[in-house]
């Protein structure tokens, strides 16, 4: 089999793919069609199954699929249109060809993190993060393994860890730029502002939202969690729990984005501008990897897009 980011237009593919989401839909003359997401270690791709005939096996989302079919573009971006599908056996394929990682060491992230942590001088804050990421080992466990999204970027294993760093980089770097921030309450917003994701999401391989993801969504959980914890520090005061759980509700910037406050600390305002960038490049980057042909659509940026060229 070819990996989902070795596919080329106009290719014929006869190979097994996880299948992450089965949707049955209709044209506009009411024919039913297939609707697939199909997923391995470098990315996903969508697919159509046009004609539901005999060559058309029984298979449901999560299953491994053993599918035949051509590649083509649709809106730049590479699609696959399937002819058969059949469920595949278990000795047909390995799980760990499936399920995409970050290429970053894991090992490594998680002792940034800790750089990170230990680098946060106010002992409340220190002891915040202390508590949620170092001393509940079950939570870094997760944490550590987790996806940022279902889809729009970072998702994959490792992914929320990688994109909270990337955060926590530009954080620190603009601490240093603009030394009216806070370090410390913006390093600690940067490490605390997704950690809502690991009840929104569930593990791999389904990597998909919870009922609860659903019904109240990360940021809120998030701040539930930090209030929480810091209620039993003693001595930490409620200022300052006020603007770190501003920072973790404010961080995707617009009340239509999904945040119930708009940021109103230099702090808050910093993490959403890294967390908007991160999540908006590493969108791009996934797009470019995946599609060698442009432009390209971009969901998350709901434009199309163009990698630069030839320029040394």
């Amino acid at each position: 089999m070819k990996y989902i980011n070795e596919l080329r237009d106009g290719e014929q593919v006869n190979g097994v793919y996880f299948c992450k989401v089965k949707n049955v839909l209709k044209t506009k003359v009411g024919k039913s069609y297939y609707a697939l997401t199909l997923q391995d270690k470098t990315g996903v791709v969508d697919a159509k199954i046009w004609e539901l005939n005999n060559g058309i096996e029984h298979f449901e989302a999560m299953d491994y699929i053993n599918v035949i079919g051509a590649v083509t573009m649709y809106q730049g971006n590479i699609q696959l249109n399937v002819t058969r599908v059949r469920k595949a056996s278990e000795g047909e394929y390995d799980v760990k060809d499936f399920m995409p990682t970050s290429g970053r060491d894991l090992n490594e992230m998680e002792k940034e993190l800790k750089g990170y942590i230990a680098s946060v001088e106010n002992k409340h804050l220190n002891m915040l993060l202390t508590k949620i990421f170092i001393e509940d080992k079950e939570f870094l466990k997760k944490f550590t393994m987790h996806s940022a999204a279902k889809s729009m970027h970072h998702g994959f294993i490792g992914g929320l860890m990688e994109h909270t760093l990337a955060v926590a980089d530009t954080c620190d770097f603009l601490s240093k730029k603009y030394p009216m921030l806070n370090r410390d309450l913006v390093i600690s917003g940067a490490l605390l502002h997704d950690i809502g994701k690991i009840d929104e999401l569930s593990a791999f391989p389904a990597n998909d939202y919870t009922d609860d993801g659903q019904l109240l969504g990360h940021i809120y959980m998030g701040t539930v969690k930090v209030n929480d914890i810091a209620k039993n520090i003693p001595g930490f005061s409620d200022k300052l729990l006020t603007e770190v759980c501003h920072c973790i509700l404010s961080h995707h910037g617009k009340l239509e984005y999904g945040s119930p406050k708009k940021p109103s600390l230099a702090e808050a305002i910093a993490i959403n501008f890294a967390d908007d960038c991160d999540a908006k490049l590493e969108a791009l980057k996934e797009l470019f990897d995946s599609n060698p042909t442009m432009p390209a659509y971009s969901k998350m940026l709901d434009n199309v897009v163009r990698r630069t060229e030839g320029i040394k």
